[in-house]
């Protein structure tokens, strides 16, 4: 603010162009807002690492396809900000694509920037499945959790609460896939979460990532129980629904648009090859100032 205002009072006396000018002014104002948008990050949990699952909704074939395209997605979206991705699980579609998958994505505030991306996402496209090229909608679920890597955050699990099933792998996974009994399925019977992980070649190291997985899962249930009861008391405010609708993808129509924040833009191939932060950014805040309104990018 400081340059600007100087720069500005160098125009006034012609020590400076007008172009200058609306150079500080932008620089100035992408500083501002990438610092508003950053104090949205403003919970413990935003710091952490993230797991991401995903699973595709009814629709046979083409929600697998969908899943797959999501997965692809978030994978280069993650790369692209400087994160790094291990696959956790997955398991194939009947024909293409996947049923559900699950990954890390690791650095500092994976979780804060992915928070927003809970719910349904739904594309519509001309279907590359049919042959009379018919319009298609397919749906997928996508949920983030806080990745508690430490034992910084207490989580309480009695070992006879767990109960687990172990089997072999399918999908990405190297050589060891549908060979040996490695993949581990862990199930928490007081609240009924369900975690699988195949990430490594010993059932053992499977198991500990997947008590990983529970205890985060737990902390997110905790904070989402939290969650609610402060909307209980803020009643008259918009907030985000779990496992609600929250995006449209239309490819032949050319636009992705949030439906919460309003944000929509009109080049869905540079979302789907991971241009997310936009709507990440939009989605946050729009949170914290719900009856803001957010501008289309056209």
């Amino acid at each position: 603010m400081d340059d600007l205002e100087g720069i500005f009072e160098f125009q006034k006396e012609g020590l400076a162009t007008e172009e200058e000018v609306e150079a500080q002014y932008a620089k100035t104002n992408e500083l501002i807002t990438d610092a508003e948008f950053r104090s949205t990050l403003n919970q413990p949990e935003d710091e952490m690492s993230a797991v991401l699952n995903i699973n595709a909704g009814a629709g046979g074939t083409e929600a697998c396809d969908w899943s797959a395209m999501i997965l692809r997605m978030y994978r280069m979206w993650a790369e692209r900000a400087g994160f790094k991705v291990n696959d956790l699980f997955e398991q194939d579609g009947d024909t293409a694509g996947i049923k559900s998958a699950s990954i890390e994505i690791i650095g500092p505030y994976a979780y804060g920037w992915l928070k927003g991306e809970n719910g349904v996402h739904r594309l519509v496209r001309i279907s590359p499945f049919n042959a009379q090229g018919k319009r298609q909608t397919s749906f997928a679920s996508v949920f983030v959790y806080p990745l508690i890597e430490d034992d910084s955050i207490e989580i309480v699990i009695k070992p006879d609460d767990i109960e687990m099933d172990v089997f072999r792998a399918s999908g990405a996974g190297g050589q060891h896939v549908n060979k040996t009994d490695s993949a581990v399925r862990l199930r928490h019977l007081p609240s009924g979460v369900v975690v699988e992980c195949q990430a490594d070649r010993s059932q053992h190291q499977n198991r500990a990532r997947a008590m990983i997985m529970l205890r985060s899962r737990l902390y997110e249930i905790e904070l989402r129980r939290r969650q609610e009861e402060k909307d209980k008391l803020e009643a008259g405010k918009s907030k985000n629904e779990w496992g609600s609708q929250i995006r449209s993808y239309v490819l032949d129509d050319r636009w992705v648009k949030d439906l919460r924040s309003g944000y929509k833009v009109h080049n869905p191939d540079a979302v789907l090859d991971g241009n997310l932060d936009p709507f990440l950014k939009a989605y946050l805040m729009w949170v914290s100032n719900p009856t803001g309104v957010v501008e289309d990018d056209d």
